[in-house]
């Protein structure tokens, strides 16, 4: 038994603000991710390979703000955080804040394997990538005339948004189950448009917004980070199946539907168990999502 789901952000997604060709455009990122991530599982490969090659595919798709789509900061440039996490040993690498990484998720995974640190962030982070020889891309990779006009209205504005206008925490994750029964999470953001000081969210953040552990679950976010980061939620949903004895069913519903509502967080999250049970929980109008077991595969965007 093997599984896969995928995430692509949550947030205020209505159908009234959705063309055919662009719903059509989201539901293709997502099945390629799925399909990047699932033929690494059917073929017996790992967890770990299996969310970090779907997050890879998302990154690479510019209408996720992820990597090559991640929003404008207040300065013009673009700060990217990743994380990803092994169950089965607890091992987790995130760097936070770097410039020109192409692939953020796959410094996380050199941090977590190649380094005795979990999180790196900004030029450190950046010099760590270049000594492990991963690709950098110049800004115009990262350029994108709606991101741009995104941060050109919230410089008018003097406010720091959300990815869309219409409010959509553009953070892409993925868990995944693999043949041996190991768990793995990786999660991977541009963050807000217009940031400014250096602001991290929670998806670097192991525990916050990524979280895998062979005895309970896996877990990605997608939200607004500092309520998710607030609400320790990857971690607290691991805590609830650990040490209270929920289903990975019942403790989403009590951290997505409860906990984080009374803070006033608004999101999802994608989460997997050891035995394979996935579940997809949001509190927002819309999540981009996705998953993919023996049977199915199927693609979400609204309620």
């Amino acid at each position: 038994m093997v599984r896969l789901a995928i995430h692509g952000g949550a947030g205020t997604i209505l159908r009234s603000s959705m063309t055919a060709e662009l719903q059509a455009q989201y539901e293709q990122g997502l099945n390629d991710a799925l399909q990047a991530g699932y033929s690494i599982l059917q073929t017996g490969g790992s967890a770990v390979d299996a969310v970090q090659a779907a997050v890879v595919s998302l990154e690479d798709f510019p209408l996720f703000n992820a990597g090559r789509g991640s929003v404008f900061n207040n300065a013009g440039g673009h700060e990217m955080d990743a994380s990803i996490m092994d169950g089965s040993n607890l091992k987790a690498g995130a760097s936070s804040g770097t410039s020109n990484v192409k692939n953020p998720v796959l410094l996380a995974r050199a941090i977590m394997d190649k380094s005795e640190h979990v999180l790196l962030c900004g030029k450190g982070a950046e010099q760590f990538a270049k000594q492990q020889g991963l690709a950098f891309a110049d800004d115009n990779y990262f350029y994108n005339q709606h991101r741009y006009e995104q941060w050109q209205q919230a410089l008018k504005e003097d406010t720091v948004s959300l990815d869309h206008n219409d409010k959509k925490f553009g953070t892409v994750g993925a868990v995944a189950l693999d043949a041996h029964g190991n768990l793995a999470a990786a999660t991977s953001t541009g963050g807000m448009t217009n940031k400014k000081y250096g602001r991290m969210g929670d998806s670097p953040i192991i525990g916050a917004g990524t979280y895998a552990n062979n005895n309970t679950c896996a877990i990605s976010c997608t939200g607004h980070g500092e309520l998710f980061i607030r609400a320790v939620v990857a971690y607290d949903i691991s805590c609830l199946m650990e040490y209270k004895g929920l289903t990975l069913q019942e403790a989403c519903d009590v951290v997505v539907h409860d906990k984080l509502i009374k803070i006033g967080g608004e999101g999802g999250l994608v989460a997997i168990d050891k035995q394979g049970n996935i579940c997809l929980p949001f509190n927002s109008e819309g999540m981009y999502r996705g998953y993919a077991t023996e049977r199915e595969r199927v693609v979400m965007i609204y309620k």
